[in-house]
């Protein structure tokens, strides 16, 4: 329900900012919301058509590695974890594998292929539901590890940045990296206590262990590189691992003796059905936030916080990097427009460009992860997740603000 409250908010909020605004004498407002919801519409909708090919290509390499066993093992292997973090997933149910793949691409910065694996994940997960309209604790931890959004390459941000002409593209890794690892920890503390799942075991200690292990091998390699170098590092850390994952489903079919294309094309028939599944679903908050952006009423909240701010004697330099934290959770597109007009108004190498990119990736776009995976098998009762979710998200949004002034301040 609290979607529901949210979604009718934006609109009504929306409107009523707009009607105010034609009564002062500005005629522009309605108009400008009234092209947003074409704009939007014909947005969600191309961006559904445009995820469809990269939707057949995972659904297809999930289906050789089902049938090959691949994945079986990788929730046999992850079973000690998983199965404490997601205690009704059967032992050895193909979802565990799916949740796996899809978590492991989130924080390798690899957003076009963990989606389709989430949406896999998520059949896997319906598959087990009992009460197929209501969200089941498994996808409620799922998704709230999702919207975390804990990252370990921002390479798309760092890219961004590039662009943008910033001095040091790479200055945001250190800070997006703790940003995000406090969202994700909150959000799973959060999520486990409505679950009342035990956090305090071996196992779980166990996985931090070897994520903090990775994370600073990871910044003992780059460390010392410059821009360029660590453009091309990433770069190509990021296509080794999208290209090995992709051989590996193969040769796992080839081992199995199986016929890889015939399987692959089984489970690629999916993806465009997935996709259009989506298409309701995305367009009705990508619709919502361009009405409530293009009304004038984000930037009238940002002017009310600033002054609450100052008025209590707080610093109010982070204020500006407001609209990129609001948006942050309705719609990636716009947060990362957010982003960059930043870039563009104060630069990239600005406290405000700094904190825009770490708010950029500090966490991941709930709203809509919720609509769309929720939506990809007909999930309408939501329980707790958007709770959940968006807790992690202002987790993320505070620690954002506070290693932005330690690091750049």
């Amino acid at each position: 329900m609290a979607l529901n409250y949210i979604w009718i908010a934006l609109f009504a909020l929306g409107f009523l900012v707009g009607v105010v605004k034609l009564f002062l004498g500005d005629y522009e407002a309605l108009p400008a919301m009234m092209d947003s919801t074409f704009e939007m519409s014909k947005d969600g909708f191309e961006m559904c058509l445009g995820l469809t090919g990269t939707l057949t290509l995972w659904m297809g390499l999930m289906k050789i590695g089902e049938d090959s066993g691949l994945i079986r093992r990788l929730a046999s292997f992850l079973s000690p974890v998983l199965t404490r973090l997601f205690p009704e997933i059967p032992k050895g149910h193909p979802a565990l594998g799916a949740i796996f793949m899809n978590i492991s691409a989130n924080m390798l910065g690899l957003d076009n292929a963990a989606t389709p694996m989430g949406l896999k994940a998520m059949q896997e997960l319906q598959s087990i539901n009992p009460k197929k309209d209501t969200a089941s604790n498994s996808m409620i931890m799922f998704l709230t590890l999702n919207t975390s959004g804990i990252t370990i390459i921002p390479i798309s941000i760092m890219a961004y940045r590039a662009k943008a002409g910033a001095a040091d593209p790479t200055d945001v890794f250190i800070p997006l990296l703790l940003t995000s690892l406090c969202s994700t920890i909150v959000g799973l503390i959060v999520c486990s206590i409505f679950q009342r799942i035990n956090l305090i075991n071996r196992y779980i200690l166990l996985m931090f262990a070897v994520i903090a292990t990775f994370v600073a091998a990871l910044f003992t390699a780059i460390i010392g590189m410059d821009n360029e170098q660590m453009q091309h590092f990433c770069r190509v850390l990021t296509s080794i691992m999208i290209l090995g994952a992709i051989m590996i489903f193969i040769y796992s079919g080839w081992r199995k003796k199986l016929n890889v294309y015939n399987s692959f094309i089984e489970g690629a028939k999916g993806g465009f059905q997935v996709a259009v599944n989506l298409i309701p679903y995305v367009v009705a908050i990508l619709v919502a936030v361009g009405i409530f952006r293009a009304s004038g009423g984000l930037q009238m909240l940002q002017h009310l916080v600033e002054s609450g701010v100052e008025a209590i004697g707080l610093n109010s330099d982070f204020v500006g990097a407001l609209p990129v934290a609001l948006m942050k959770p309705l719609s990636g597109p716009g947060a990362r427009g957010m982003m960059l007009e930043n870039f563009a108004h104060f630069g990239p190498d600005s406290f405000i460009g700094h904190l825009s990119s770490v708010l950029q990736g500090c966490t991941d776009t709930t709203f809509y992860i919720l609509a769309v995976y929720f939506g990809s098998v007909g999930i309408k009762k939501y329980r707790y997740s958007v709770k959940c979710g968006l807790t992690a998200d202002f987790a993320g949004m505070i620690a954002a603000v506070f290693f932005s002034y330690f690091f750049f301040g």
